[in-house]
């Protein structure tokens, strides 16, 4: 059983999955497998895949009804103890990030889930440090990107991500996470680089549909609670869109990197 499984979805992004598969192949650690599910890419995707099979632990390349559904297809595949989602474009931060949380997880007693912070591509600028939230802010929203979160396998039992949040089912399944995990550890490292342009990106609006929904259902929030956090966000958009000089500075820092500690519940 290999420590972590490195879960990519991709579908017609092959230059976004040889990034990944950049990323992983320069990593310190190499206790990790690589699972990829590709919703039968028309770009040139399966023949590449087919070339770097010896390095896919597990593969399948064929038809999907979308992200989610192929991100529980590769949950399905995982062995690793810890599960990571690391999608095409997606990246770790740097050759050193499995090599640091293996023994910082060992350290914390192999927590159910592990977060980060995450760098993210800004357009026309370099990657800006996005630190992230405690997760005692979930009920506000996603905390930190998925790709810098780890989950124990084996407390993901039973657990899929809901296809009917097409855009908001990975904040489901977090909550979901946490409210049966044992441990939960946050390391002040960037995990990840994250890209830009996805579909919650693009669908802004029906993300924060998904996640007032989602609320309602997993956190039993009344409809003006739902809607108060709503326009909480709606106002964190609009500061971004209008604003986003200030947005910058209160929500990235410039630092290159930072010292590693731990925080558990």
């Amino acid at each position: 059983m290999p420590l972590f499984s490195i879960i990519t979805v991709v579908r017609d992004d092959l230059a976004g999955l040889i990034r990944t598969h950049a990323s992983l192949a320069q990593q310190v650690n190499r206790d990790f497998e690589w699972v990829v599910v590709d919703g039968a890419s028309k770009d040139g995707g399966q023949d590449w895949l087919a070339a770097h099979r010896d390095g896919i632990a597990w593969l399948c390349s064929a038809p999907d009804d979308g992200l989610y559904h192929a991100m529980n297809i590769g949950l399905g595949a995982a062995l690793g103890r810890y599960v990571l989602f690391l999608n095409a474009g997606d990246t770790l931060a740097d050759a050193e990030v499995l090599a640091t949380i293996a023994p910082a997880l060992a350290r914390a007693g192999w927590p159910d889930f592990c977060y980060g912070d995450a760098w993210e591509g800004l357009p026309g600028r370099q990657p800006r440090l996005k630190t992230a939230r405690t997760h005692h802010w979930a009920w506000y929203g996603m905390f930190t990107h998925h790709q810098a979160m780890f989950c124990r396998r084996a407390a993901l039992d039973g657990l899929a991500f809901r296809p009917n949040y097409p855009i908001g089912a990975d904040y489901a399944f977090i909550l979901e996470v946490l409210k049966r995990a044992h441990g939960v550890v946050y390391l002040a490292l960037p995990v990840c680089v994250f890209a830009l342009g996805g579909c919650s990106g693009r669908s802004a609006g029906a993300g924060r549909h998904d996640q007032w929904c989602i609320r309602k259902e997993l956190l039993n929030h009344g409809f003006l609670r739902c809607e108060l956090i709503r326009t909480l966000q709606l106002l964190a958009y609009y500061t971004r869109k209008l604003a986003p000089f200030l947005f910058n500075a209160l929500r990235y820092t410039n630092r290159l990197s930072r010292s590693i500690g731990e925080t558990a519940k």
